[in-house]
């Protein structure tokens, strides 16, 4: 609470916030000027909801490349891509072909411009006393009419690789990056490190040690890529640690494109342009038309629902949750976030999710008001009350969002963005924007405790008197999960209806006489085409021409040929018009481990945090069992239900890991502060129960918005947005459930198991 607010104070917050309000809802339609930059159509969109750019490489050389190097070719692009954006994929086609999908762009020739060759980068010992055998430096008038040094080979590049004369390939380089370091006059200057591999390093001492020559008339290695020489730099020392660094550098940008040149020349292949082409969005207009309108309605129906509840404080609340809104897609635009599909349904989520530190807020005030206290003193008393489980709630899974996008993949890293983003911003207008409106309410008159609603004390519920049920029922449901699962492998199938993102398939590229829009494919071609394959399809339109690329489970012969057929027969496509090719899965197995190791590291983190905070590693452990029971119970509805596992399935996972976290930090909040409060008067028994029931309410209603936000997406969403929201509904109850009836008997059984030592915190 402000203290001695005026009547005048309060009505310019009011004024104050509305106009922030309106204005910032102005920004986010019509942007901050005629061409609508810093709008929400201003926003960076992934490919499955704008398209972008699709580049096509081939293998140099005649032999098929191996497996090995074709993995390792794809996994130092994808690397190399996510500089352009977290959403950008990188798969195989064919034998041969490697695939880039950028989105957010349009300029394909710019991207490959920048790209260059992959894999064309070497480096070449100056021979000769004067550098005539390899290459030769001169000078020559430059561009702004001063001399600069100009290289070039002397021989072709195949005969200098067959005498010697290239001493490292890109492949002997293990990392590039620019930076700053200090020379022997303590001046900084601009370099690129190299990183090498032990092969490499080997390699360069050698190398080096021959040019360096004890200092006597040193040679120059040269750095030559795609054809151009990209730095020629003179060896002035021996280098034996397989680490080096180039100076010369203008500035810093210059050093970063380099070093980027040095890094995408590194590959274990080397790659040439096959083709290159706009794609457009795999989802069409109607997945974020129909997201937006299920966003309306959800927070619609969760502002009627707040006001009815909580009255006063509940106005107050969703006037704070419109500036929320309205400050997300703002910042999404000012931090260049890319989003995609599930990046809105998690923006959507994450309103439902803001209204719980409301929820806790206006169930304290309303226990204040209980007891007698005045309205003025029963809010500065809810707010100061429910600040520790805020912070700590949010702090957790803040934590998790951290250490997502510091170990994540890119795709995680966009989630975890988005996931930050959020968690800061409902901190802020629960705490900070929410208060300042009820202070100003207040202090115009609003002052009769039913205008806030006054809490009654319930009989505690006896949730410990049936743990052993709970645990058993939790237990035959993952169980169950888990036969489910091997049924299937045993049956021929997988384990999880995996989509193409993780397994791969067929991409089918079909040149139709006319143009089609997204929608029409949709419902006049895709039907016949899912018939075939016996699976979902994606579908993508390619920019200027009359291309639809189809991509489904993989076919075999037989299917292809009926899918051939049937393009032929209905749609008069001719065969030569009809491309099919087997691709690999855009999340690949480095992918996976990577995101379920930094799962595994933000676990570990908040289990430390939460060790800090409560004094007692048992509130930890048991609510990791809890989050950690919701994810398989999730997944067993996967398997169970079929839902397709597609790239939005980690998405999923990671929500309901915050979402379970956060609602069981809350309950152990008030187990902490009633075990303060009481003492000894009340054993563990009655305190957890207790505590379990005064935070009952909060558990169902932040857990009714949450259901409601995701149920109107499920209802008014596309399919894939329906695969997102659907396990979201299921984890969602199943969070509600574990941490009321499961993660406070958890620790329970622990307390008893490994109780404190004498003399220790309790």
């Amino acid at each position: 609470m402000i203290k001695n607010m005026t009547k005048s104070k309060a009505i310019m917050i009011l004024i104050v916030m509305l106009l922030a309000l309106a204005g910032i809802t102005y920004v986010d339609f019509a942007g901050v000027d005629a061409t609508g930059r810093g709008s929400a159509s201003d926003i960076k969109l992934g490919l499955d909801l704008a398209g972008g750019v699709s580049i096509t490489y081939q293998v140099v050389g005649e032999e098929e490349p191996s497996p090995t190097d074709m993995a390792d070719t794809i996994s130092k692009l994808q690397q190399r891509v996510w500089n352009y954006s977290t959403e950008a994929v990188v798969y195989q086609e064919g034998t041969d072909r490697i695939n880039i999908e950028i989105p957010g762009v349009s300029d394909a020739n710019a991207i490959l411009q920048e790209l260059g060759r992959p894999g064309a980068l070497y480096f070449i010992k100056q021979t000769g006393s004067d550098g005539t055998d390899n290459y030769t430096t001169q000078l020559a008038m430059g561009a702004d009419g001063g001399y600069e040094y100009v290289h070039s080979l002397n021989r072709s590049l195949e005969e200098i690789m067959a005498d010697g004369g290239v001493v490292l390939e890109g492949t002997d380089v293990e990392d590039a990056s620019a930076a700053t370091r200090s020379d022997s006059m303590q001046n900084q200057q601009i370099v690129v490190l190299l990183t090498l591999t032990p092969e490499g390093t080997a390699k360069f001492e050698e190398a080096t040690r021959e040019a360096y020559n004890n200092g006597v008339n040193s040679k120059s290695i040269a750095i030559y890529y795609d054809g151009n020489f990209v730095s020629v730099p003179t060896v002035s020392a021996v280098i034996s640690d397989g680490s080096a660094q180039i100076s010369g550098s203008k500035n810093f940008e210059e050093a970063e494109k380099l070093a980027s040149t040095i890094r995408i020349g590194g590959l274990s292949l080397e790659l040439e342009e096959l083709h290159s082409k706009v794609v457009g969005a795999q989802l069409g207009v109607d997945a974020i038309e129909t997201s937006l309108k299920a966003g309306a309605i959800g927070l619609v129906i969760v502002i009627v629902f707040m006001i009815a509840v909580y009255f006063i404080s509940g106005l107050a609340s969703s006037l704070g949750l419109g500036m929320y809104v309205a400050l997300i897609v703002l910042l999404l635009n000012g931090f260049d976030m890319t989003l995609t599909l599930s990046g809105i349904a998690g923006i959507i989520l994450s309103i439902g999710m803001a209204v719980d530190a409301n929820v806790i807020i206006f169930a304290r005030i309303r226990e204040e008001l209980a007891t007698g206290k005045t309205v003025k003193s029963s809010m500065k008393i809810g707010f100061d009350k429910a600040l520790s489980a805020i912070v700590d709630g949010n702090i957790t899974t803040l934590i998790a969002a951290a250490v997502l996008w510091l170990l994540g993949p890119g795709t995680v890293k966009g989630f975890a963005q988005t996931l930050a983003l959020g968690i800061v911003l409902s901190m802020f207008t629960a705490l900070v924007l929410t208060r300042l409106i009820m202070s100003a309410l207040y202090t115009l008159g609003l002052k009769d405790a039913k205008w806030y609603g006054i809490g009654r004390e319930r009989k505690p519920l006896d949730i410990l008197k049936h743990k052993k049920l709970f645990f058993g029922v939790s237990a035959a449901v993952v169980l169950a999960g888990f036969v489910v699962m091997g049924v299937h492998m045993g049956t021929g199938g997988d384990a999880l209806n995996l989509s193409l993102e993780f397994k791969g398939g067929t991409s089918t590229t079909v040149t139709f006489a006319e143009s089609r829009t997204l929608e029409e494919i949709n419902s006049e071609i895709v039907p016949y085409v899912e018939e075939i394959t016996g699976s979902g399809v994606q579908i993508q339109t390619v920019q200027d021409s009359n291309e639809v690329i189809f991509k489904s489970d993989s076919l075999d012969m037989e299917q292809r040929e009926s899918l051939n057929r049937m393009f032929m027969e209905r749609f008069g496509v001719g065969e030569a018009e009809i491309l099919s090719e087997t691709i690999s899965s855009t999340i690949s197995d480095e992918m996976t481990r990577d995101t379920i190791l930094a799962v595994a590291v933000a676990i570990v983190c908040m289990l430390i945090y939460i060790r800090i905070r409560f004094s007692d590693i048992r509130f930890g452990a048991s609510g990791v069992l809890a989050l950690l029971h919701d994810v398989l119970v999730v997944l067993a509805f996967y398997a169970v239900a079929r839902v397709s596992v597609s790239n939005t399935f980690i998405a999923c996972m990671l929500t309901i890991v915050g979402y379970s976290i956060n609602a069981t930090i809350v309950i152990f909040d008030r187990v902490r502060e009633n075990m303060v409060e009481t003492g000894k008067k009340e054993s563990l028994e009655e305190v957890l129960n207790r505590s379990i029931t005064q935070t009952l309410s909060r558990s169902i209603f932040t857990s009714l918005t949450t259901f409601i936000m995701v149920a109107v997406l499920y209802i008014l969403g596309v399919t894939s947005i329906r695969d997102f929201a659907l396990p979201l509904m299921v984890g969602i109850l199943c969070g509600t459930y574990s941490s009321i009836c499961l993660a406070g008997p958890m620790w329970y059984v622990l307390r008893k198991k490994f109780p404190p030592k004498a003399g220790s915190v309790k």
